[in-house]
């Protein structure tokens, strides 16, 4: 699963995990598991919803969060002797 945060017009962030990237071809945004930036429940759904479909004119921009694996240790600029 890749873990997106949707941007849309105006309306707060969301975060939702998803399959595969959105294809050029897609006419909507389908995301599962989907929760508030800060991993809160949004209030504007019905409990136990988990799958959401977005239109894309509604959608600004998707950032694509990197995973566990994927994040990478940078040294330090300065020593600890």
């Amino acid at each position: 699963m890749i873990t997106v945060l949707v941007h849309i017009s105006n309306a707060d962030p969301i975060k939702c995990d998803i399959e595969d990237l959105p294809k050029p071809s897609d006419n909507v945004f389908v995301g599962k598991n989907v929760r508030e930036k800060g991993d809160k429940d949004l209030e504007y759904t019905e409990e136990g919803v988990n799958t959401l479909i977005i239109p894309w004119w509604r959608i600004t921009f998707i950032e694509v969060l990197p995973s566990a694996d994927d994040e990478v240790e940078f040294p330090l600029p300065f020593r600890n002797d």
